[in-house]
């Protein structure tokens, strides 16, 4: 719970409570803190208990921490039931955006120059844009309504 303070700030706050509740109070001034604190886990984990009780035995093994969503999603990344290291793996965002950005840019990335002249579905940006006639409509595709 106090593992972010450090020595100093702890003779910081044993000064300042010496001098706000003096010497004579301070005993008792920290077991009531300390009581305080002992009720209050006591009422947590009673809290816990009675939602376990409530969930029914399916959820014995309930953790409330895996409401967290790290940590959910690090237990589930751990599990890989479904095979997430394996998609995530096959997925290269670098690569992938250094393709986008070749094929914006006009210039031939090396997986589309490897890939025997077709385009693959990728969109020629460096084509002009064909001009319509007054009277003539686009191409209607089918495909796409």
């Amino acid at each position: 719970m106090f593992n972010d303070i450090g020595p100093l700030e702890l003779v910081t706050v044993v000064i300042v409570a010496v001098l706000v509740f003096g010497p004579d109070k301070l005993p008792k001034v920290i077991q009531d803190v300390t009581r305080t604190i002992r009720k209050i886990r006591d009422f947590s984990e009673s809290a816990k208990q009675d939602i376990r009780n409530e969930l029914g035995p399916e959820f014995k093994d309930f953790e409330f921490e895996d409401l967290n969503p790290k940590t959910f999603l690090r237990k589930q990344m751990e599990n890989d039931e479904l095979g997430l290291k394996e998609i995530r793996n096959g997925f290269d965002l670098k690569k992938e955006m250094a393709d986008l950005t070749d094929t914006v840019h006009g210039h031939e990335s090396p997986s589309s120059a490897s890939s025997s002249g077709s385009s693959g579905g990728r969109i020629d940006m460096t084509k002009k844009p064909e001009v319509l006639g007054r009277d003539e409509r686009p191409p209607f595709d089918a495909d796409a309504t």
